[in-house]
């Protein structure tokens, strides 16, 4: 049986998020001179939190203050098989390299959602990088219920406020319908630079120039190959199917119902423990969907969502 090397990996955030730290690998060690997310082995008796916060002490000189577990990625190299715990760290004290020699050849501040500027990269870091370009809100069209034009004029605001992620759902309309109203978001959407996912119409979301493809739990459970789309994503609702996703090499996934819901005031959410449960050890980034509001973005974060899903509220 091959041996896994259990790895704690920061991701360190600026506050605002638009920024995120790589460090490169001194001479001496393996792959030196590639860049890399910060961090190091898991030691016995060690959680992975202890981990984190002792390596980014030793290698960094900074304490952690606010962290929380994002994804798990399995990689293997020529000289070793290792699990990569990666964690967010948004807080800390403490100047990086000042009241601790820096352990890396250098550190440097990337922009999230821009490609690289260092090189060579560890390359178990590929899908890391992208996952991090992934915007931490979503958007879900309502249109069916508000109507077209209040949608796009909210819609319109949103992306004016920031909102940099939307899905088109409204999968009661005719095909017309559907598809004049996914060119519209299509438009108002990418003249601001937000990427936009068809909810399970592929035609659709090439017809209109989409970014990707959302689909179903039903949908997602007869998929065999990832949707031909940069983006793709699927709504999950077991642990089973957020791996599903995972190995198909999609991009995100939505698990829900977190939260009652005003649709369904009644029916019990997984409530935010289940929720941090079913998504433990996940390789891509979820979504929290299901009773959401924007100011409930920290504490899903704080249970291992990359971000939040809503449908109302937005």
């Amino acid at each position: 049986m091959t041996k896994i090397v259990e790895v704690a990996a920061a991701v360190m955030l600026r506050a605002d998020g638009t920024e995120f730290l790589l460090a490169q690998r001194p001479e001496g060690k393996v792959y030196a001179g590639y860049w890399e997310f910060p961090g190091g082995k898991v030691e016995p008796g060690e959680s992975v939190r202890e981990a984190l916060i002792r390596e980014l002490q030793e290698e960094l000189g900074i304490t952690v203050t606010a962290c929380s577990p994002w994804l798990t990625r399995q990689f293997t190299y020529p000289h070793a098989t290792v699990r990569l715990n990666f964690w967010r760290v948004t807080a800390w004290d403490g100047e990086i390299g000042i009241t601790a020699p820096l352990e890396h050849a250098a550190v440097d501040w990337q922009k999230t959602g821009k490609p690289a500027t260092v090189a060579p990269i560890l390359p178990a870091n590929d899908p890391i990088l992208k996952a991090l370009s992934l915007p931490t809100t979503m958007a879900i069209t309502n249109a069916e219920a508000v109507g077209t034009e209040r949608q796009l004029e909210r819609l319109e605001e949103a992306l004016q406020a920031g909102l940099r992620l939307i899905q088109v759902r409204d999968k009661g309309w005719p095909p017309a319908q559907r598809l004049w109203f996914a060119a519209a978001v299509c438009r108002l959407a990418h003249s601001h630079g937000a990427l936009v996912v068809i909810n399970d119409d592929e035609d659709i979301a090439r017809q209109v120039g989409a970014d990707g493809i959302h689909l179903s739990s039903d949908k997602l459970a007869a998929c065999t190959q990832r949707p031909d789309f940069a983006w793709v994503g699927a709504a999950c609702h077991t642990a089973a199917e957020i791996a599903r996703a995972g190995e198909l090499g999609f991009d995100y996934a939505l698990l829900s119902p977190v939260l009652p819901t005003p649709s369904h005031p009644d029916a019990p959410g997984l409530g935010w423990p289940e929720f941090a449960r079913r998504l433990a050890g996940n390789t891509l980034p979820v979504l929290a969907l299901g009773g959401m509001k924007p100011e409930l973005l920290a504490e899903a974060e704080s249970h291992g969502a990359h971000g939040i899903a809503l449908m109302r509220g937005w």
